[in-house]
């Protein structure tokens, strides 16, 4: 008799516990499937937190060609964030879409109120970035920063990295 697989939602059906999974087992993710997001501390360690699980999800959806922009990108953004906003919440998001990876953080920096203010404020987000600056014009690909659209608080900072060679719809190159 085979297994089922019970479901709290009334009105799911009960699958089987092995039901699509026979022809996947020992396989990686999906490329497309790379989606993953976490909350960090404003503080320095935290960059190897993410470098780690950056690197680590890469690998397992086959996308370890590209950890080193990646983790670069991450890390700049990261440590930007935590000079102009320290001890507060990061939030960090690692996408695959369309032949690129997409890397978005969103940190708690406050709004400024004095235009002078918000323009050296975001003069120097721009100086502290210019290594990703220069990394992703490189490699051909789109990085910036804007505040955050209320109801969110913050500056939101992303990196869009092609991966164009990869982009295989799903199938291992």
């Amino acid at each position: 008799m085979p297994l089922m697989r019970a479901t709290h939602c009334p009105v799911a059906q009960p699958v089987l516990a092995n039901a699509g999974l026979a022809g996947r087992r020992n396989r990686q993710p999906r490329i497309e499937s790379l989606a993953y997001s976490f909350t960090l501390p404003a503080e320095p360690h935290c960059a190897a937190t993410a470098r780690a699980a950056i690197r680590s999800a890469l690998d397992v959806h086959g996308l370890a060609p590209h950890a080193d922009l990646a983790v670069l990108a991450a890390t700049e953004l990261i440590a930007t964030a935590v000079k102009l906003t320290p001890d507060r919440e990061l939030y960090l998001s690692l996408r695959y879409r369309t032949g690129a990876l997409r890397l978005v953080l969103w940190d708690q920096h406050p709004r400024h109120t004095d235009p002078d203010d918000v323009s050296l404020c975001a003069e120097r987000r721009l100086g502290a970035l210019w290594l990703l600056a220069a990394s992703v014009d490189e490699c051909g690909g789109e990085w910036g920063t804007t505040e955050a659209e209320p109801p969110q608080r913050g500056v939101k900072s992303w990196a869009v990295l092609p991966c164009r060679r990869l982009d295989t719809g799903g199938k291992r190159p």
